[in-house]
């Protein structure tokens, strides 16, 4: 099926993912990505805006002891079923994905209200970036869907500057109409309904999504956190002192993975976080910096074989 470029008839380099029009591509919006990218601009700062107003929100839900405000946050966490306009994601077929937004959130709520309130408590876990390594079952394609709809109203905007840039969108047979949408209103503090206009492809509404917020896995995924923060920690805290050269002697992670007390999961991830924040030793923000120092944009050429799989 054609790409957006051949679509319409786009040429040269695009600001946007030139994904298939009439189905998913394999590239997921990282909420991470989107937080270290400081464009285009401004609308890279709006979708920040709306990812930290919401988390905070959820926050404020989950550590309050009202029972209003707990209805609240189940509330907020029910309107996370996959956006079919961007074109991102798993399905089998077409654009329609796993669904069961219901699910999904009261998934993502009772993890955060239970197990992982601990460590929102006490300010370790704090980003929607945070919550796939906390709560069992969300992964690239969740957290990509979760995202979009907090930030829908930032990619719409985009959106419709890229509508502005490029006259092809709305000319000859190709229209662009309104539609009513769902969004994260990041100064209300609550979703509402907005009009938007979208172009329009293979008859499905299409939402541009900037080149580089979208990659293959997540930036802040819990296998990653588990084999690099979390293992250094505990080859830190049970490694001795060699005595003749004073240097810290470790146990190889691969060997600490073979151990039942450490072996990957949840619940090795959710007890080693909790023992390393009471030693003050916070490892998600250590897992931060070393992903932020690591981070490396997709180059184009791998952005577009990724697409073309």
């Amino acid at each position: 099926m054609p790409t957006i470029s051949q679509h319409y008839g786009l040429n040269g380099p695009l600001e946007f993912l030139n994904v298939d029009v009439a189905d998913d591509n394999y590239l997921f919006i990282d909420p991470h990505a989107v937080r270290l990218e400081r464009g285009p601009s401004p609308f890279a700062a709006q979708a920040r805006k709306c990812m930290t107003t919401f988390f905070d929100e959820i926050v404020e839900c989950v550590i309050s002891p009202k029972r209003a405000e707990t209805e609240r946050g189940r509330g907020l966490l029910r309107h996370f079923h996959e956006p079919r306009e961007t074109r991102l994601g798993m399905s089998q077929e077409g654009v329609d994905g796993h669904g069961g937004a219901d699910n999904v959130g009261a998934a993502i709520w009772q993890a955060l209200s239970t197990n992982a309130k601990a460590l929102i408590r006490v300010g370790v876990l704090k980003w929607i970036e945070d919550i796939p390594i906390f709560v069992y079952g969300v992964d690239k394609d969740i957290t990509s869907d979760l995202t979009t709809r907090i930030i829908f109203e930032p990619l719409a905007n985009f959106t419709h500057a890229m509508m502005q840039k490029y006259p092809q969108f709305t000319h000859g047979n190709h229209v662009a109409k309104s539609f009513s949408r769902q969004v994260w209103s990041p100064t209300k503090k609550r979703w509402e309904y907005k009009t938007i206009e979208l172009p329009v492809a293979a008859d499905i509404p299409l939402v541009l999504v900037p080149k580089y917020w979208a990659r293959p896995g997540l930036l802040m995924s819990a296998g990653r956190y588990y084999k690099t923060s979390m293992l250094s920690f505990v080859q830190e805290q049970r490694g001795v002192v060699d005595p003749e050269t004073g240097k810290l002697l470790t146990e190889p992670k691969w060997r600490l993975e073979e151990r039942k007390e450490f072996e990957q999961g949840l619940e090795t991830i959710m007890r080693v976080t909790a023992e390393a924040q009471a030693e003050r030793e916070d490892l998600l923000a250590r897992f931060r910096e070393f992903v932020d120092r690591r981070y490396e944009r997709l180059d184009d050429d791998d952005i577009e074989e990724r697409l073309q799989r």
